[in-house]
């Protein structure tokens, strides 16, 4: 009898370390990123930023796959229900594992179970911008301009119920004016329209309109975060124009579906925290706007779970209607 345990011993442990060793040269074939919203916003800048250097550093191929749709609910979704194995991650975002769940009666995933979190990549405010031939240079004007003629201005966002829509909803009630909200499916398609003129003000991720603004093809109106935002001082805050109150920060990370092994989410979160030391990362991401992270594993699950009570009170309290 006493043989049998052993033997029964033996063969769990041998299981056990096969188990960890299929892990333990992790990665070994490509590995895919899923953006849940089209290229050019921020979450796709990134994603494709990390990506790179995920791929020098671990030997194998990160590819990012551009996934929209839903206010990121397809592309999260599919990752959700993709093999727990590390091969299929996701950059989410303030609006992925935060606000939707606040602010969606069904939403197509679980927010919390369905995933395991990797690490916080970066965290960046969100910013007005306006089209150069929008009827004000400032931030005082717009406010006089909406306030004359309510209903008139529309302001572009890159989703619905994403943190830049729920920035402008919020200036909305504080400032009491009425502007009209028109969603686009991605930071890409809502500037082009800003540049373009189709549309005067736009609220999006400082990272996907920084370019734009220091080149003059937008105007900087402020920043959403509650004081100026280094590299970009140039912007008032919304807040310090007496807007009391007021402050929306965007988030940005990687997580991987629940059940992936603890082996495989260590070698990415430990990968990726030190290409957010590198000198030249930092330095780009100081450059879009960003500031980098890099938690741990059960910081960035905390995070989210603190995201997800704070704008089920903003939705609450300002009686917004859930889509």
């Amino acid at each position: 009898m006493r043989g049998k345990w052993v033997a029964l011993a033996l063969g769990l442990g041998m299981m056990m370390a096969g188990h960890s060793a299929a892990f333990a040269g992790f990665p070994e074939r490509a590995v895919t990123i899923v953006v849940p919203y089209p290229p050019g916003g921020t979450t796709d800048v990134l994603a494709r930023l990390v990506s790179a250097r995920l791929s020098d550093k671990l030997g194998q191929t990160f590819v990012v796959e551009n996934r929209p749709g839903a206010g990121g609910q397809i592309g999260t979704r599919a990752v959700a229900r993709s093999q727990p194995d590390g091969y299929t991650l996701v950059m989410g975002t303030i609006n992925s594992h935060g606000i939707n769940e606040a602010l969606y009666k069904q939403l197509s995933y679980r927010t919390v179970e369905d995933f395991t979190p990797v690490t916080r990549v970066a965290d960046t405010p969100n910013v007005i911008i306006a089209s150069k031939n929008a009827p004000f240079s400032n931030f005082e004007e717009m406010i006089a301009y909406a306030k004359a003629n309510p209903g008139v201005l529309s302001f572009g966002s890159t989703s619905m119920g994403g943190s830049p829509h729920m920035a402008g909803e919020l200036l909305k009630a504080i400032a009491d004016i009425d502007i009209v909200h028109v969603p686009y499916q991605g930071g890409g398609p809502m500037l082009t329209d800003v540049i373009g003129g189709q549309i005067p003000i736009g609220f999006d991720n400082l990272p996907s309109s920084a370019a734009h603004i220091d080149s003059g093809n937008v105007q900087g109106i402020a920043v959403t975060t509650k004081e100026r935002w280094k590299g970009f001082e140039n912007m008032p805050s919304v807040a310090e124009k007496g807007m009391d109150g007021y402050e929306v920060a965007a988030w940005f990370g990687v997580l991987a579906p629940a059940g992936t092994p603890d082996d495989v989410v260590r070698t990415l979160n430990n990968a990726i925290v030190e290409i957010l030391k590198e000198d030249e990362v930092v330095e780009r991401l100081n450059g879009l706007g960003a500031r980098p992270v890099g938690d741990t594993p059960e910081a960035f699950a905390q995070h989210i779970k603190d995201e997800v009570a704070r704008w089920s009170k903003v939705v609450e309290t300002n009686n917004m209607e859930r889509l």
